[in-house]
């Protein structure tokens, strides 16, 4: 470095790094917005189905409530309630456990005797990947009536522990993908960064990460899945009670292997290290070159020995606190779970080993000032491997989630998906670019060093360290009385040594921004941290919300349309009683034809076509399918030959056989019927 460069002043290096904690107050605001967009977490168990259905108006009481789910849910006793219109509890609270092969049902008894009236069933479950559902809905018996009853309004899973439960799963990810991340970077791309103090300040700020985190979700599960109260951390039965799940065991279960993680880092940050540095320094001064061949053969196949070892330990470690989410999530569920499953561990390897990687480098390229061409270009191979191992991963889980095309673009699963892969592309995109400055790193310093060298002189970085050593062994403040009065004056001592550390900090920026291809590689390395952020962000915000699969299911039960067109149901049956003036029709008319109250109208003529005035008439409803009935309906003549009937109640939807009993005289009767669909 020549003596005219000149050093940045204080103030100018402080407005330098001040950009970094305003870019991560821009992030974490982002972040706080997609949480706050995602909030509560949507339902992952959709409820297809329940009896009564939602809205119906049943004869009589029916003895017990069920629901159907679209896969495995977790419930208590008190997870279904049943309430009459004042309010009171009508359900046994004992919970039926009515699933059969791929049939999730389950059901809570009702008490016998209920009045007439509207009553409203609510419940909540905690669905196989971990996420609490909930809802509610009204039948009426007889008919509908006030309630007072108002339906829950908040979801299982919102509110303000539901705030806070989504960051520390977001933090949870973090984490995981800085501490795996970073790791690989330093075992893959560059082990000399293993003795660097910043890079094992990142992984080790990552494994902190995801242990708080993971403590905060188990402490927080109970009020998560249940009241929505902070309070209810300190629920010792609810912690015992949430151990036993799934969900309670991967949180465990990844404690356990972040122990052994933490016994990973010691190494690679202790043992590993230390021989990293003995080579790197033996490399710079020479002292290994005499120590001959077999003992430096030695020396470097222990090293690789021990670089085998942890890349072997950490791969295990890593795949087995992936597994946990994995085994308790959405990849345990649906369909093909013994592929989705090692196909999403790989999926979470990949994404650690790309974003964390990145953000190593990130660190790496602005705190550490001599790091090797050789390294970026062998993350860059492995993040080209990354890539792959992501395409192929995320394309299968995208089609075991969304199932269809449509749900792509017609549900919140498939709008996400589609934001996550614009991200993944434009973060290809800059990995491209970045590429091209990694090919540019070092060339004007190797042509600067190469000119020096020529002329005879030292290259600009040695020049700097002897710069900074000299500084070192004279004292900042060189000069008359300099060193005695530092020594007399401890506080002016440690003021020198702030100046001269200040000193060789700016030195080392300058060596470390004297390379454009550095400076432009960091700049394209920022940006695509920033983008891999966002990305972040998307992914944990995916892993929320509902699959497309269960929501298609879901939004298929709510919005299915009556199974006949939604207007009059219109028969018309002939009869022969047998007897004199014994033949005839009836026609019967029943409108809406609706599940619910129905007006009925039938009109009987005789073979002439005249109206026929019966002595009697009858008429039935059945349900054969869920053995409702027959509902007998005494109609009213109105006419020769017309009858009619209101507030005809048709509790369920589904197969009706209809019933219509003639009388033509004293002895002359017959019945005839005909099965109709009702919506």
């Amino acid at each position: 470095m020549t003596a005219t460069a000149p050093a940045p002043s204080p103030a100018r290096a402080a407005r330098a790094t001040a950009y970094l904690p305003r870019l991560a107050l821009v992030l974490a605001a982002l972040l706080a917005s997609l949480f706050t967009a995602a909030s509560p977490a949507s339902a992952h168990a959709a409820l297809t189905a329940s009896d009564p259905k939602d809205g119906a108006v049943v004869a009589t009481a029916p003895a017990q409530v069920t629901l159907s789910f679209s896969e495995q849910v977790a419930m208590g006793d008190d997870s279904i309630r049943v309430m009459d219109p004042q309010g009171k509890r009508v359900d046994t609270g004992e919970l039926r456990d009515m699933c059969s092969g791929s049939t999730v049902r389950y059901g809570t008894a009702l008490h016998s005797g209920l009045p007439n009236g509207t009553y409203t069933v609510a419940w909540q479950a905690v669905s196989a990947d971990s996420h609490p559902v909930s809802g509610a809905f009204t039948f009426s018996v007889g008919a509908p009536s006030a309630t007072s009853v108002s339906l829950p309004d908040r979801q299982a899973g919102g509110g303000p522990v539901g705030v806070v439960y989504d960051i520390a799963r977001y933090a949870a990810y973090t984490g995981f993908t800085v501490l795996v991340g970073g790791a690989a970077f330093i075992l893959l791309c560059w082990r000399r960064g293993s003795a660097e103090r910043p890079l094992q300040k990142l992984v080790v700020r990552g494994w902190v990460t995801l242990t708080a985190a993971t403590l905060a979700m188990l402490v927080l599960r109970t009020p998560y899945t249940g009241s929505g109260k902070f309070a209810d951390v300190f629920d010792l039965d609810g912690l015992q009670a949430v151990l036993e799940t799934k969900t309670g065991a991967s949180f465990v279960s990844r404690l356990l292997l972040l122990g052994a993680a933490a016994l990973f880092i010691a190494v690679l940050f202790g043992a590993y290290a230390r021989r990293q540095k003995t080579s790197a320094a033996e490399a710079v001064d020479g002292t290994g070159a005499g120590t001959g061949d077999e003992a430096a053969a030695e020396a470097e196949k222990e090293t690789s020995d021990l670089a085998f070892g942890l890349a072997i330990g950490g791969t295990v470690v890593a795949g087995g606190i992936a597994a946990t989410w994995a085994l308790a999530e959405h990849a345990s569920t649906g369909i093909q779970p013994g592929i989705a499953m090692p196909v999403d561990i790989l999926h979470l390897l990949a994404v650690a080993a790309w974003l964390g990687g990145l953000v190593a480098l990130l660190v790496a390229l602005h705190k550490v000032p001599d790091i090797e061409r050789e390294a970026v270009q062998r993350f860059s191979k492995v993040a080209f491997i990354s890539v792959l191992v992501l395409a192929v991963t995320g394309v299968y889980q995208s089609w075991r989630q969304l199932g269809s095309w449509s749900a792509l673009t017609g549900t919140s699963y498939g709008r996400l998906l589609i934001i996550k892969v614009a991200l993944v592309a434009v973060l290809v995109a800059i990995a491209y670019l970045s590429r091209k400055w990694t090919g540019r790193l070092g060339e004007v310093r190797s042509t600067e060093d190469a000119e020096a060298g020529a002329n005879g002189e030292e290259p600009a970085e040695v020049l700097a360290g002897a710069d900074v050593s000299r500084e070192t062994s004279t004292g900042a403040g060189s000069g008359p009385g300099s060193d005695a009065g530092a020594d007399a004056d401890p506080r002016r001592a440690a003021q020198l040594a702030r100046q001269r550390a200040a000193r060789e900090k700016a030195r080392e920026k300058q060596v470390r921004d004297a390379d454009p291809g550095r400076a432009g590689l960091r700049r394209s390395v920022l940006a695509e941290a920033g983008v891999a952020v966002v990305l972040l962000a998307v992914t944990t915000v995916l892993t929320s919300t509902e699959p497309g699969r269960a929501a298609q299911l879901e939004t298929n039960r709510s919005t299915a349309g009556p199974a006949v067109p939604n207007r009059a149901v219109k028969i018309t049956l002939p009869f022969d009683t047998g007897g004199q003036n014994g033949k005839g029709t009836v026609r019967l008319e029943l409108d809406p034809g609706r599940v619910g109250a129905n007006t009925l109208h039938l009109w009987a003529d005789g073979e002439d076509g005249k109206p026929l005035d019966l002595p009697e008439i009858k008429i039935a409803f059945t349900l054969p399918a869920k053995e409702i009935g027959p509902l007998p309906v005494a109609p009213d003549r109105d006419a020769p030959g017309h009858w009619s009937a209101s507030g005809v109640q048709l509790p369920l939807a589904g197969e009706w056989r209809i019933d219509v009993t003639v009388r033509t005289s004293d002895i002359d009767q017959t019945t005839v019927q005909k099965n109709v669909k009702i919506g």
